[in-house]
């Protein structure tokens, strides 16, 4: 799979990282931001609308880093490093509008349905891309919200970084064997997540009342449990749908003037 950006830059954003397991963590800074603007917002208030808009927008860079080597590693070309800030935050906002939209709308369809309770895990789509859900219609919703965020971020790379929901909609259908595929596995991922996330999280209760470790230590546990998963949960996004869209390029063909190519089967 090949993105092809619609012009060369000398010089890149984001710096060549060296050494090589440090390209696992070069999105563990947004997902701090993102967590600590959650914990902001879930305490109401006038700040909670201004929190949840950076918490989000956060979500979305993690999203973006993590793609980024993820298509690298499955051999494929991406100039999502090669934005500069003010690029890459266009693309998050103009994809980010219409993700919030989708999902707002999603929640008023199943408010209008009779399911009410379903509202607050589709409001929650983005959100469940790095953090857990706790209902398993909200991580499928998730894996969904995720593979349309990455088919809208390679479709904006090959029309000039015109970001179209439509189009993103259609690439979704046209490929639907394979990213279909890939976001029900994800789906699936997710709920097994979940559990071993709550588990750990009981353990983790337990150790916190009973041990008679200092607070740091405690405190640092928490957050390798936290931010561990969240990284992890990327990651695992990424790997699945990055795999799933280059099969669909393979066993489906190149299609011509789209501006994508299988590089190596």
């Amino acid at each position: 799979m090949s993105i092809a950006l619609p012009r060369q830059r000398h010089s890149q954003s984001l710096p060549q990282v060296s050494f090589g397991p440090l390209r696992f963590l070069e999105a563990l800074p947004w997902l701090v931001l993102a967590a600590a603007a959650r914990v902001i917002a879930s305490a109401g208030g006038a700040v909670a609308f201004a929190a949840t808009f950076v918490a989000s927008i956060a979500v979305l860079h993690a999203f973006f880093v993590v793609a980024q080597r993820s298509i690298e590693l499955a051999d494929g070309q991406t100039g999502l490093g090669e934005l500069d800030f003010r690029e890459q935050y266009r693309l998050t906002w103009a994809i980010l509008w219409r993700i919030v939209l989708l999902m707002y709308a999603a929640a008023c369809a199943s408010s209008w349905a009779g399911y009410v309770s379903v509202m607050p895990h589709l409001l929650l789509g983005l959100d469940g891309m790095a953090f857990d859900q706790f209902a398993d219609i909200g991580r499928f919703w998730s894996a969904l919200v995720a593979a349309l965020i990455l088919l809208m971020a390679v479709d904006a790379e090959r029309n000039s970084g015109r970001v179209n929901f439509r189009r993103a909609i259609h690439e979704l259908a046209r490929r639907g064997l394979w990213v279909g595929t890939a976001i029900l596995v994800l789906g699936v991922v997710y709920v097994g997540l979940g559990l071993g996330q709550g588990w750990v999280r009981s353990a983790i209760w337990q150790f916190w009342q009973t041990s008679p470790s200092s607070q740091f230590i405690k405190n640092l546990i928490y957050f390798v449990f936290i931010f561990g998963f969240a990284m992890l949960r990327l990651w695992v996004t990424l790997l699945i749908l990055t795999y799933g869209l280059k099969q669909s390029y393979i066993r489906g063909g190149s299609q011509a003037g789209t501006g994508v190519s299988s590089s190596k089967p």
